[in-house]
C-alpha cells in the first residue's frame, strides 16, 4: 500500500517573555506593581478559564462511505453471511451500534446535505443529484464548531458541487470521483494522485491528523467513495472471494406482484440495468499500464468464459448478480482495512482516548434484493444505513440502540457533544442522551421520509411515507401514479406486499395517514415541491424543465 509523505510541516513556535524589574522601587511602586499583578493574573485566569471548555471538548472522526448497506457488514448479521470485515465490527463492539439509523432521502448529495445542515432536503436546498447545488452560506455544524476553535477538515466525497465551507482543510474529489488515480481539489487547487482511491483518502487524513494544529479541538470528516457504483475493487482484493457462488436473497426474481406501477416499472434491475462497465466487460477509467495489466489478468479470463457460455434469462441475473458481489464487496474490504488504519492512526497519535469516531454511510444499498441494485426507495434495504458511534468514557461498549435514528441528528448531535448549542431551525435531535445510555421517554417512534429525483436516472417514482418499527406508509404522488402501499416488516418482512386494501389494516392506514401528515407540518414539507425538485430531465410527455442554477461550482 502506497503511503503519502506529508505535504506541509505545520509547526508553532512559543515564546515567553516577562517586565525587567528594577532593583530599587520605592513603596508606592510596589503597591501599584502588586495591584497590577494582582489584576494581571485574574485575568489570565478568566482567559484560561473561557478556554478550558474548548480544550475539554471531544475531537469529532467522522468516516463517510457511500452506498454501504449494512448486509456488508458483517456485525450486523446479514442471513448470507457475505463478508468479514473485523475492524468495523471492532468498532462496533468498542461502542454503540445503531440497528435502525434512517435516512430522509436516500440518494447520495441530499443526505450529505442533510448530514451539515440538520435539515431536511426541502430546507437545505439539496433534493436531487442532477441539478442541486449546494448552497454553501448555509449555517452548517462544522462552521458551528469552527467558530468554537475547532480545527476542521474535509477529505474525500463531497459531492455537491459547490466547494466547502466551514473548514479549515479540505481535499475532495471532484463529483463522484475517480476508482483509479483520482484528480482532487486542495483547497481549490486540482491535484493528481496516484493509487486507490480508498487508500489515497485515508492517507490524507492520516497525514492531516499528523499535521494539525494540537492546540485545537479538531472535526476530521473523512469521506470514502467507495463502495458506489461501478464497484471497481483495489487490485490486491481482485478474487478476494475465491469465485464464490453467493446465497441468493429471497426476492432476487421479485415480479412485483400486487405492487404499484411505480415498483415494477423501474429502470435498476440486474436483469435490465446492469452495464458492460457494471460487469467490467469495460475497464475503468483512468488506470495506468500497470494497473490495467494486472487488472485484465484477473477479469478477462472469466469474461471470455463468459461470453463463451451466452447466459440468458435467470442465468444471466444470476451471473450479473455473482460478478456485483465480488466487485462491491471487494471495496468493502478495502473500507474494512481502512478503518482499521485510521482508528491505529488515532492510537498512534494518542488521541484516541479523547475523540469520537462516527462511522455510517450516506444511505444503503440493495444487493440483488428485489432484484435491484442502487437505492432511492422507501424500503428497508435503502432506507437503513449503517452507524456505529465510539466515545470512550461515555458510551458503553458493546452497546446496541434499536431506535429510530436518522441522518438528521448528526449536526445536533455533533454540536451537542462539543458542547454548542444547536440553532432552532434544525430539524433533527441530538443522539448524545442514547449515547450516554438515557434514552429520552419521548424519542421519536416515527420517521419521515421524501425522495424526488425522476425520471433518470433509475425511474424511481417521487414518494413519501412515514415509518415506524413495523409498518411504512407510501404514497407514490407523480408524474403518472396516485397510489398508496402499506408495508408491514412484521408479517412481511422481504416488503413484497401492498397491505393497504386490506380491510384488516384499515385502522392502521387511517393512524399513518393521519401521522404522515402529523410530521409534514412538523417538518415544513406541506408545499408543492418545485418542479426542479425533481430533476432536470420531463416526465414523459412534458417539455424540457428549465435548469436551475445556484451557489457557487466547483473550479
Amino acid at each position: 500500500m502506497r503511503g503519502f509523505e506529508p505535504n506541509t510541516k505545520q509547526t508553532r513556535s512559543l515564546s515567553a517573555s516577562g517586565p525587567k524589574l528594577l532593583s530599587v522601587v520605592t513603596p508606592i511602586v510596589f503597591q501599584v506593581a502588586a495591584v497590577v499583578a494582582i489584576l494581571f493574573a485574574c485575568e489570565t485566569a478568566s482567559a484560561q478559564n473561557s478556554a478550558a471548555p474548548a480544550a475539554a471538548r471531544p475531537n469529532i472522526v467522522f468516516i463517510f462511505c457511500d452506498d454501504l448497506t449494512c448486509q456488508a457488514i458483517s456485525a450486523y448479521g446479514e442471513s448470507r453471511h457475505l463478508i468479514e470485515t473485523p475492524n468495523l465490527d471492532r468498532l462496533a463492539k468498542q461502542g454503540m451500534q445503531f440497528n435502525r439509523c434512517l435516512v430522509t432521502n436516500s440518494i447520495c448529495g441530499p443526505s450529505r446535505a442533510t448530514i451539515l445542515t440538520g435539515k431536511y432536503s426541502h430546507r437545505n436546498g439539496f433534493y436531487n443529484n442532477s441539478n442541486c447545488t449546494f448552497d454553501g452560506s448555509q449555517t452548517t455544524f462544522p462552521k458551528l464548531l469552527k467558530q468554537v476553535g475547532y480545527q476542521t477538515a474535509m477529505v474525500g466525497k463531497w459531492h455537491l458541487i459547490s466547494d466547502p465551507t466551514g473548514f479549515d482543510y479540505w481535499n475532495i474529489l471532484p463529483g463522484q470521483g475517480l476508482y483509479y488515480n483520482p484528480p482532487m481539489i486542495r483547497n481549490g487547487e486540482r491535484v493528481k494522485t496516484e493509487g486507490y482511491v480508498t487508500d489515497i483518502i485515508t492517507d490524507l487524513s492520516i497525514d492531516w491528523l499528523k499535521n494539525r494544529d494540537r492546540s485545537k479541538p479538531f472535526l476530521l470528516m473523512s469521506q470514502h467513495k467507495a463502495p458506489h457504483r461501478e464497484w471497481a475493487p483495489a487490485l490486491r482484493h481482485l478474487g478476494w472471494d475465491k469465485d464464490r457462488v453467493y446465497p441468493e436473497p429471497a426476492t432476487l426474481f421479485d415480479e412485483y406482484e400486487g405492487r404499484s406501477k411505480a415498483v415494477s416499472d423501474h429502470d435498476m434491475g440486474i436483469d435490465r440495468t446492469f452495464t458492460d462497465l457494471d460487469a467490467k466487460l469495460k475497464t475503468p477509467a483512468n488506470m495506468n499500464e500497470a494497473q490495467l495489466k494486472e487488472w485484465n489478468a484477473y477479469y478477462q479470463p472469466r469474461n471470455d468464459k463468459y461470453l463463451a457460455a451466452k447466459p440468458t434469462g435467470k442465468d444471466l441475473v444470476r451471473w450479473r448478480y455473482n460478478r456485483y458481489m465480488h466487485d462491491y464487496l471487494g471495496c468493502v474490504k478495502a473500507i474494512d482495512e481502512n478503518v482499521g488504519r485510521l482508528m491505529q492512526a488515532l492510537e498512534d497519535d494518542g488521541s484516541a482516548a479523547n475523540t469520537i469516531v462516527v462511522f455510517s454511510s450516506d444511505q444503503g444499498f440493495f444487493l440483488g434484493e428485489h432484484g435491484w441494485f442502487d437505492k432511492r426507495w422507501i424500503f428497508e434495504e435503502s432506507l437503513r444505513t449503517p452507524l456505529f458511534v465510539r466515545w470512550p468514557g461515555v458510551t458503553t461498549p458493546g452497546a446496541s440502540c434499536d431506535r429510530i435514528v436518522s441522518l438528521v441528528d448528526f449536526a445536533q448531535t455533533f454540536l451537542d457533544a462539543a458542547g454548542v448549542d444547536a440553532p432552532d431551525d434544525m430539524q433533527g435531535r441530538s443522539m448524545v442522551p442514547i449515547l450516554k445510555g438515557q434514552t429520552p421517554a419521548d424519542w421519536r417512534t416515527s420517521m419521515y421520509y421524501h425522495y424526488y429525483e425522476f425520471p433518470v436516472p433509475h425511474r424511481v417514482r417521487p414518494h413519501m411515507g412515514v415509518i415506524t418499527d413495523r409498518y411504512k406508509l407510501v404514497h407514490y404522488y407523480k408524474p403518472d401514479v396516485d397510489d398508496w402501499e402499506l408495508l408491514d416488516r412484521e408479517v412481511d418482512p422481504n416488503e413484497t406486499k401492498n397491505f393497504f386494501a386490506d380491510p384488516a389494516y384499515a385502522s392502521t392506514v387511517k393512524e399513518l395517514q393521519a401521522e404522515l401528515q402529523r410530521l409534514r407540518t412538523e417538518v415544513q414539507d406541506t408545499e408543492e415541491p418545485p418542479r426542479a425538485a425533481y430533476g432536470n430531465q420531463p416526465f414523459d410527455g412534458e417539455p424540457q424543465p428549465e435548469a436551475k442554477k445556484q451557489g457557487k461550482k466547483q473550479k
